[in-house]
């Protein structure tokens, strides 16, 4: 919690510093209330006194108690607004760590726990730092100046209340031992039940399709059960905390006032009205004792789970992208888009398994380079390199001679229009997915409509009411799987970047919008360098490289023609998507 409370400004420190203050005037106002009543006791006790003299005491009663409420509300108010504002600055930090770290990174922590912590974590702290911070600091004060106005009135009293904390001591031993580990656990499996929702949630049409509802129920109860069970288990330890409070509180004070009775029984006439005063000004200072005790085991409910969170959420704020910002190259301006792979080898961290092996070949500013073969021969992984999604672990690739290792990350990312597997668009508009492509800013129409031309989005854009104008949804639910495809192309091409990365972006295409697509980025992108990955051979044989990987190593670099003469794997790939006729021609 220590390390969360840095990212306090100043004049939250200053709010910290003048609510630790009201709280001292607080416990003081409260810890003078029993004066005023041994006062106003002696007083009625007392032959001669007169009403006016009883009066001003319950005034001056009632003054504190009135200055404690204004008190108390002004500590939970600063407490609530510090609170919040340090839940805005945790979640803010969090978010932008996690835009800074790298695909690898964020799939460490998973995007679930990455979400549990940008919410429910930041909460709990928050709910520490807005009640907590009250009872950690009355707590002890409270205790401690109560224990010095008993001093002295009495040791069986004093036995009587340090029974009765020593009992108190032992439930929150309880608590410490059964509950807080049980608190601890349930970030944990938190997250695994937010991961179990989020998949079936994505998954809903899977899970329709192959009638697997019973199976993501016994999933889901499986985690829901884990989270009840600890929660039963911590809440019922804290739900006999407060009847148990409340018993040691009722027991303590009849034990005070029998205690009291005793000693007014055995004293003389003379004594009996100071000590029956004492016995009601330390009744009451018991209580304050014991309630100090109460506020104590409110922390410990808070506190574990807190804690927790706090390292949670510092762990993702101090986590460092393993891509680092380069030192910030500015290459020549001729051959602006050139591609280089040397001798490059790459392996996923935390695996020792290599998945691509010395992979080597080059493409010139403006060429066409396609990327084929089987599932899970290392082509998206290629590709990825390009834009440091990920880092080689050996070898260099090179952009327009220089390594990407020494771009800057904004300035490699503006030479690249990367367009992923699976296409995302955002809730908006057509115009503000397009513009997207350009970091959200906003781009001209002219801009819009030749990417939505040149990615044969525009017939069913079209279609659409509003056209550039019209809606949508969160994902793109509400276009088909080929028109996100296409919108997503369009995206990259209105940034009107020097290298265009297609990875498996056509899949969703019919043949003849593929066709068609293909030709209009040679026509209207020439001077645009094109890395192709793709399944089909007809999108990619008219490439003027052809880049063939099995198993994370290259076997073969060349035209479609010259493949089909010298490569085993690619002729494979051939026979098995061409004709006959097609095959007899090549």
């Amino acid at each position: 919690m220590i390390k969360v409370l840095r990212y306090l400004d100043r004049r939250q420190w200053g709010q910290v510093v003048l609510a630790l203050v009201l709280i001292v005037v607080q416990v003081w106002l409260d810890l003078t209330l029993p004066d005023y009543m041994s006062n106003i006791t002696t007083l009625v006790e007392t032959e001669g006194s007169s009403m006016s003299e009883i009066l001003v005491q319950g005034g001056w009663m009632l003054a504190c108690a009135l200055g404690s409420a204004v008190a108390s509300v002004a500590v939970g108010y600063i407490a609530a607004r510090i609170a919040a504002e340090l839940g805005r600055t945790l979640r803010g930090k969090v978010f932008d760590r996690t835009l800074e770290l790298s695909k690898g990174d964020v799939e460490t922590f998973s995007t679930a726990s990455l979400i549990n912590r940008t919410t429910n974590d930041i909460t709990q702290i928050q709910t520490l730092v807005s009640m907590g911070l009250q009872a950690i600091v009355k707590a002890p004060i409270m205790a401690i100046w109560a224990v010095t106005k008993i001093a002295g009135k009495g040791w069986e009293w004093s036995a009587a209340t340090a029974v009765g904390a020593f009992v108190v001591i032992v439930m929150l031993g309880v608590t410490l031992v059964v509950a807080v580990p049980r608190f601890r656990s349930i970030q944990g499996l938190t997250d695994k039940l937010n991961r179990v929702t989020r998949e079936h949630l994505d998954g809903i049409r899977p899970v329709h399709a192959y009638n697997a509802e019973a199976y993501e129920q016994a999933r889901f109860t499986s985690a829901n059960d884990d989270v009840t069970e600890n929660n039963l288990v911590a809440n019922r330890v804290m739900a006999i905390m407060s009847p148990g409070m409340t018993f040691v509180t009722s027991v303590l004070t009849m034990a005070i006032y029998w205690i009291g009775a005793y000693l007014i029984n055995a004293a003389g006439m003379g004594d009996r009205l100071a000590i029956f005063s004492n016995m009601v000004v330390f009744s009451n200072y018991a209580m304050q004792v014991i309630m100090a005790f109460v506020l104590l085991n409110m922390v410990f409910i808070l506190l574990p789970r807190a804690q927790v969170s706090a390292g949670r959420v510092c762990e993702v704020i101090d986590t460092e992208s393993s891509i680092e910002d380069g030192s910030g190259a500015n290459p020549a301006k001729t051959a602006r888009g050139s591609i280089e792979f040397r001798d490059v080898s790459f392996s996923y961290p935390d695996t020792g398994e290599e998945v691509l092996h010395d992979v080597s070949f080059s493409a010139k500013a403006g060429e066409t380079v396609a990327i084929i073969g089987s599932t899970g021969s290392g082509k998206t992984t290629l590709v990825q390199l390009i834009d440091r999604l990920y880092d080689a672990t050996a070898g260099t690739v090179l952009i327009d001679g220089v390594d990407v290792r020494d771009y800057g990350l904004e300035d490699l990312h503006d030479r690249i229009g990367y367009i992923p597997q699976t296409a995302n668009l955002f809730s908006g508009t057509v115009a503000t997915n397009v513009s997207y492509g350009k970091c959200g800013h906003r781009v001209s129409g002219e801009d819009v409509s030749r990417a939505l031309r040149i990615s044969q989005s525009e017939s069913f854009v079209d279609e659409m009411d509003g056209r550039e104008s019209a809606t949508i949804d969160q994902g793109g639910r509400n276009v088909s799987g080929g028109q996100r495809q296409r919108l997503a192309i369009a995206r990259a091409i209105a940034r009107k970047p020097e290298t265009l990365v297609f990875d498996d972006s056509f899949s969703a295409l019919d043949f003849a919008t593929d066709k068609a697509l293909r030709k209009s980025l040679a026509t209207e992108c020439k001077g645009t360098t094109k890395v192709i990955v793709a399944q089909r051979i007809g999108t990619i044989r008219d490439a003027d490289r052809i880049i063939v990987l099995d198993q994370g190593r290259m076997v073969g670099n060349g035209t479609h023609d010259e493949l089909m003469r010298s490569c085993e794997t690619y002729q494979e790939i051939a026979s098995s998507q061409l004709s006959k006729e097609e095959l007899a021609h090549a």
